[in-house]
């Protein structure tokens, strides 16, 4: 691979053994991560098999998702409380982003008010998500999506000022170019917890601000093997997070780790 990225469970385990024992904060993408990606993003829900070993892991380590979802698009849809619930890619909940939000707002809104205007001949198959401070334009229902992709890149060209446009599965994202984004947002978490190394865990282009970061102290694991991913390692398949969590929750027990006192933010 272009980046060496490595198999999980053939190279990684050992690496994750220690950083638990070293003081550890699990922080997870949602869309792809914990939750199956499904054509209306409304439908998204953590699973159950998923959902019981987060809540058996927040028990012994403080936990984080960090998503480009709006935190209250994001508390109907977790089914659980993590430590910390970071929205719109860092752009909510994140230790010191609050100066900026009304600014970033602003911004939002005068990119909106453009693109409904170009975009009225192409709804519904081409629609804008706006979480306040962050849009989501989504064409996954668009029947021709590679020409929907360009005409959808060409006009996000056009927005003043120009944004930071970073594409997803189907969907791009629009931020301020000076917003807070995922990699940053970790860092943060990680020093406000006194966590000495994380891991995180994600499946998509807005998850590599994390992997790019290349820390020692920081394990990244993408959802899927691409070549084009900064991760250090890669599992084959999202259910394999479940195995992955398993093996964790077993280097706990091992350890005799005291269940941690105090609750989730």
């Amino acid at each position: 691979m272009k980046h060496g990225a490595l198999p999980f469970f053939e190279h990684g385990c050992a690496e994750l053994d220690e950083m638990a024992a070293a003081g550890l904060l699990c922080a997870f993408d949602f869309d792809g991560t914990l939750a199956p990606i499904v054509t209306q993003p409304d439908q998204a829900r953590t699973p159950l098999p998923v959902l019981q070993r987060l809540n058996e892991l927040a028990r012994f380590a403080p936990t984080a998702v960090i998503t480009g979802r709006a935190l209250a698009d994001m508390r109907e849809r977790l089914g659980f409380m993590p430590d910390y619930l970071i929205g719109n890619h860092g752009l909510e909940g994140a230790p010191g982003v609050d100066e900026d939000k009304l600014r970033h707002a602003e911004l939002c809104r005068r990119w909106k008010a453009a693109l409904e205007a170009a975009l009225q001949a192409h709804a519904p198959a081409v629609w804008i998500e706006d979480k306040t401070y962050s849009l989501s334009l989504h064409y996954r229902l668009a029947r021709e999506q590679r020409a929907a992709e360009d005409a959808l890149r060409t006009l996000l060209a056009t927005l003043e000022p120009p944004p930071r446009v970073i594409d997803g599965k189907c969907v791009f994202n629009v931020l301020p170019a000076d917003a807070l984004d995922k990699g940053r947002a970790l860092e943060a978490l990680m020093r406000d917890c006194g966590a000495r190394c994380a891991l995180y865990i994600g499946d998509d282009v807005t998850d590599e601000d994390v992997f790019r970061l290349r820390r020692p102290d920081i394990l990244t694991v993408r959802i899927g093997r691409s070549q084009d991913s900064a991760a250090r390692y890669y599992l084959n398949h999202r259910v394999d997070l479940i195995a992955l969590l398993d093996r964790l929750l077993r280097r706990y027990t091992e350890m005799g780790s005291t269940p941690r006192t105090g609750s989730a933010r």
